[in-house]
């Protein structure tokens, strides 16, 4: 049993380690981004109310959210452990997450927090380009195409996306700060947040992970 969850601001590669984890230990990577958008597709109770408050261009309400995220652990899938990734999101969240566990009498076995300085994420974000035909993805520093803009796959244009431009990233890194970044010391206080230093090469972030991990399986 390994239950986690990801923590991380956007850029940092929680998502990318998750992913990881996920395909090495046979374990559900579960985004409410993607929960959120199976339930309205689904047409369940709670993905009716979530596309009540989505076609209004609201932020889905965290009762709505909290509900979608315990049907999805309910699943047969789930009960050998899961990933969280993207939730919580909030105090709020992690408290209400918390106390359904201990109704369930489980437990968080590690939440792992993928930390880059701002500086760093905005370089790899800001960087990021997308062809505007095939969708595959450079970047200006990491992976330039081979001509200026152009696509080595298929020859069109590249462009960036709305969520890549500067203004976008300082607006996402602004709001992690005051939702989500709390969260670090509320699970350090339950002694269960590990730090990882995730401006390093992707193979050493994962062996670290890997390594810690390799307890809860001893």
């Amino acid at each position: 049993m390994m239950r986690l969850i990801f923590l991380g601001a956007p850029g940092a590669g929680k998502g990318t380690q998750a992913q990881r984890v996920s395909a090495k230990y046979s374990l559900p990577q579960v985004s409410t981004g993607d929960i959120l958008r199976d339930a309205v597709k689904s047409n369940t109770e709670l993905g009716k109310k979530a596309q009540g408050f989505i076609q209004k261009g609201f932020l889905v309400s965290d009762e709505i959210i909290l509900g979608i995220v315990k049907e999805r652990l309910a699943k047969d899938d789930c009960q050998k452990g899961y990933i969280l990734d993207g939730f919580p999101r909030t105090i709020i969240q992690a408290q209400a997450f918390n106390g359904n566990l201990s109704q369930s009498r489980a437990k968080i076995d590690y939440v792992l927090n993928i930390e880059v300085p701002e500086d760093k994420i905005l370089e790899r974000l800001s960087g990021r380009r997308v062809c505007t035909k095939c969708g595959e993805g450079y970047h200006l520093i990491f992976k330039n195409p081979l001509k200026e803009n152009i696509c080595d796959k298929c020859g069109s244009g590249l462009y960036q996306r709305k969520d890549d431009q500067k203004e976008t990233i300082i607006e996402r890194l602004r709001q992690y700060r005051e939702q989500t970044l709390p969260l670090i010391d509320y699970y350090k206080k339950q002694n269960v947040l590990r730090t990882i230093n995730g401006d390093e090469q992707i193979d050493l972030i994962s062996k670290k992970i890997d390594d810690l991990l390799s307890g809860l399986r001893a």
